[in-house]
């Protein structure tokens, strides 16, 4: 009875794992452990670039789709105007989870999401985004600069000839749009165990909030006297 009962097992999970493999599009597990993404920010200042790179070990399934998911912090923005216009220069494919207001502080803002819908090129991606930081309050501590931290975005795959799949630990299957233009749902599968890598950081300069009194008050000083230099002015020669 015992050997009986330890064959069953076996066999069940052998054929649970074929089902599995047969379900999951060409994602098995063995070639999804080869998946890697890395991220960084380049240029300097308000206006940068976010680059996420995701790179896949030999033998990826024919039709392979992949969507990054952002979570973006409030610290940051990304312009939509500048999106459309990278659209039609490069073809970059971002999708928006909600509208952006671009003149925002980031005290008064939100994060929110974005949907990266790079192309690959021989069994890697690069997806370039580019972020601006958000105007934050001034410092009167004598504060420099703000911090603001981005993490590694997730990664869900697909692949075009797949109509369900079947989740495997530690994958599980999530619903998104199935490209940019956001008109049907597809099944994606995300990826649970890539590369460690700590947020991405940005360093946001920070007016000098002690300077608010003195730039006010020169400020309608200097208003002021031109007020009264252009009053005298026109008292003496008159309006032309």
């Amino acid at each position: 009875m015992f050997v009986f009962f330890s064959t069953c097992t076996v066999y069940l999970v052998l054929f649970g794992s074929t089902q599995a493999d047969e379900n999951s599009c060409g994602l098995s597990m063995t070639w999804l452990e080869t998946v890697s993404v890395t991220m960084n920010v380049s240029k300097n200042g308000f206006h940068r670039d976010l680059v996420t790179t995701v790179d896949f070990g030999p033998g990826f399934p024919d039709g392979l789709e992949a969507l990054l998911v952002h979570r973006l912090p409030s610290g940051i923005y990304i312009d939509q105007y500048q999106l459309a216009s990278l659209k039609e220069d490069t073809g970059l494919q971002v999708l928006l989870g909600s509208v952006v207001d671009l003149e925002a502080p980031a005290h008064t803002s939100e994060e929110f999401i974005v949907l990266v819908y790079p192309a690959l090129d021989q069994g890697s991606l690069k997806a370039t985004l580019p972020i601006h930081g958000r105007y934050h309050k001034p410092s009167l501590a004598g504060k420099r600069f703000e911090l603001v931290e981005i993490k590694l975005p997730k990664l869900i795959l697909r692949t075009d000839t797949c109509t369900q799949l079947i989740s495997f630990p530690p994958y599980k299957i999530v619903d998104a749009p199935c490209t940019v233009h956001n008109l049907s749902i597809c099944q994606w599968l995300e990826i649970q165990h890539l590369q460690e890598q700590d947020p991405v950081s940005l360093e946001i300069p920070l007016g000098d909030g002690s300077l608010v009194e003195p730039v006010c008050a020169g400020t309608l000083l200097v208003t002021l006297l031109c007020c009264v230099i252009l009053s005298r002015s026109i008292w003496r020669h008159g309006v032309f």
